[in-house]
């Protein structure tokens, strides 16, 4: 019955995150997969988030199906929380939001619904963007496209190609944005770069869809929403898929949210009936523990300033280890070659090296980096720095 069904090659990242875990080497080290680590290279409880959960212990609830949108209290602590409380379109309840399954189920969704109402729009997204959005995308139905981003020429984004791109795209298209922390070059636009696309979007009646998997991690947490919260601010009609897998470090938890922003509250009110429709017809409900989580951090100002504080202290260490692997490098490579790091933001850089060099890291030095030599600079602690360090100067030479 199943002869045709062919091997599934399985999943660049994750495969690759299976390959290290069966790695027999004791001196491997993973900067691969997104995920924050401490200086102990473990996975931190962060106490704001272990304090939540021991008082949700102590009540407990029973456990019963949550609605189709998710948690009501998630729901109000995370819209605010990306496009600020005195947002005059919280205010107004123009921003219709959903709990869904991490940041991937946010996108799933968002095409979803995207692809029921605008079925003749394409799909833009940055050269080069995190692997499963075109995956995601092209899995809702829409052909998806790229528009210049990344240039390694200068280790940064080419705004002026990117705006060029932008303003030939047909009108009523959707274009994919990275909101902060670009996965995966790490490379950002300033504020006046996003106050001159949010000009073509709109002359463009263009929609734009961010994604935000890192607010946090870049410059802060209001730092991080600035797009996000100036189109709002312009009354430009978005969607947003977020996550709180790393700022909150509850990755197996998968808790994300996808924001609807509308002209009024009667849009709100429909989106958010047909976002419950595809919710339903995909996976019915959300889970509640983390929800419940993130809602209790948020809904306690001692809670949430913990929370931030120690959030602020992981982007702190990221920044730390980027400076680190900056002055490590620096004198072992050709003037300029070690830049990209200070020009660089958030978790990710993208280190120029080709797939031959990143095969001989991984196979002759147990350093793991994506393919197309995307490092995580959160998993480098300062014992990782030097063997890192020697093993790409020599991969490169």
């Amino acid at each position: 019955m199943f002869e045709h069904v062919d091997a599934y090659p399985g999943d660049p990242i994750l495969t690759l995150n299976e390959e290290f875990l069966h790695d027999p080497r004791p001196e491997k080290i993973n900067l691969s997969i997104g995920v924050y680590l401490n200086e102990a290279g473990q996975l931190p409880l962060m106490g704001a988030v272990r304090k939540a959960e021991q008082s949700i212990l102590a009540q407990p609830v029973k456990r019963t199906y949550l609605p189709m949108e998710g948690m009501l209290d998630y729901r109000n602590a995370v819209r605010c929380l990306l496009f600020g409380e005195d947002h005059q379109a919280v205010s107004e309840k123009r921003i219709a939001t959903m709990q869904t399954l991490g940041g991937s189920g946010a996108l799933k969704i968002g095409a979803d619904f995207l692809a029921a109402y605008f079925p003749g729009a394409q799909v833009w997204v940055s050269d080069p963007t995190w692997d499963n959005h075109h995956a995601i995308f092209a899995g809702a139905g829409f052909v998806v496209n790229s528009y210049p981003y990344y240039d390694p020429g200068i280790q940064h984004v080419n705004f002026e190609a990117m705006q060029t791109a932008l303003e030939a795209i047909p009108v009523g298209n959707i274009v994919l944005l990275h909101a902060c922390c670009h996965n995966p070059t790490g490379a950002d636009l300033n504020t006046q770069q996003w106050r001159d696309l949010a000009t073509i979007i709109q002359s463009r009646s263009l929609l734009p869809f961010f994604d935000i998997a890192y607010q946090g991690f870049g410059q802060g947490i209001k730092e991080d929403a600035f797009a996000i919260r100036y189109f709002a601010s312009l009354g430009i009609p978005m969607l947003v898929a977020g996550s709180f897998s790393k700022n909150f470090s509850l990755y197996g938890e998968r808790c994300g949210a996808l924001h609807v922003l509308c002209n009024d509250e009667g849009q709100a009110n429909n989106v958010l009936g047909q976002l419950k429709a595809v919710v339903r017809r995909n996976y019915s409900s959300p889970p509640t523990h983390g929800a419940r989580i993130i809602a209790t951090v948020l809904g306690s100002s001692e809670l949430r300033d913990e929370w931030h504080s120690e959030l602020e202290a992981m982007r702190a260490r990221i920044q730390s280890m980027r400076e680190g692997l900056y002055a490590s490098l620096q004198g072992r490579m050709p003037a300029g070659k070690a830049d990209f790091l200070r020009k660089q933001d958030g978790m990710f850089s993208f280190t120029g090296m080709t797939a031959e060099q990143v095969r001989r890291l991984r196979e002759e030095f147990a350093v793991y980096l994506v393919g197309s030599g995307r490092i995580c600079l959160a998993a480098l602690t300062q014992e990782s720095i030097v063997p890192v360090t020697e093993a790409m100067v020599q991969a490169m030479n």
